[in-house]
């Protein structure tokens, strides 16, 4: 889990939370906004645990959204440990930094966002082009929701 930037065609700017699961590089949820306090953080992950069972560990960097009690206290209430990485170490993190890469190349380098929500549009299209048509290499060339079917027929 991690955060990327960009900026409305007017200027103001946007903040992309992105959610990777590492196992199945799937691209759980892109959460568009203004701004990202950490209790906008809390309620993305209560609404993908709602459609979904929560991890038993989420890696992430120090960010204050991060580190704040809101993060800790969700994290001990429903039983996920916060993996923390090393501060100035973006590789301890190096899948969703690629993530993350991939989406400013691809979407926001791409794309002209005349408002929050053409941005939110474009962004979820995006992603979900990416779970189900974007082979990927670590899954030997399968998109991430074609991997989740045939694990599941293995």
């Amino acid at each position: 889990m991690d955060f990327t930037y960009n900026e409305l065609f007017d200027g103001h700017r946007i903040r992309l939370l992105t959610i990777v699961d590492h196992f199945t590089r799937e691209c759980l949820a892109i959460a568009v906004g203004q701004r990202f306090p950490s209790g906008d953080v809390v309620k993305a992950l209560d609404h993908l645990g709602a459609s979904r069972s929560l991890p038993k560990t989420i890696r992430v960097d120090n960010g204050t959204e991060f580190t704040s009690k809101a993060m800790h206290r969700w994290a001990y209430e429903n039983g996920v440990t916060l993996d923390f990485s090393r501060p100035g170490k973006p590789t301890d993190n190096a899948l969703i930094e690629s993530f993350n890469g991939s989406v400013r190349a691809e979407c926001l380098n791409e794309n002209w966002f005349l408002s929050l929500d053409d941005a939110k549009e474009k962004i979820e299209s995006r992603r979900q082009d990416y779970n189900e048509h974007r082979p990927h290499s670590a899954l030997e060339i399968w998109p991430p929701k074609n991997s989740l079917y045939l694990a599941r027929l293995a």
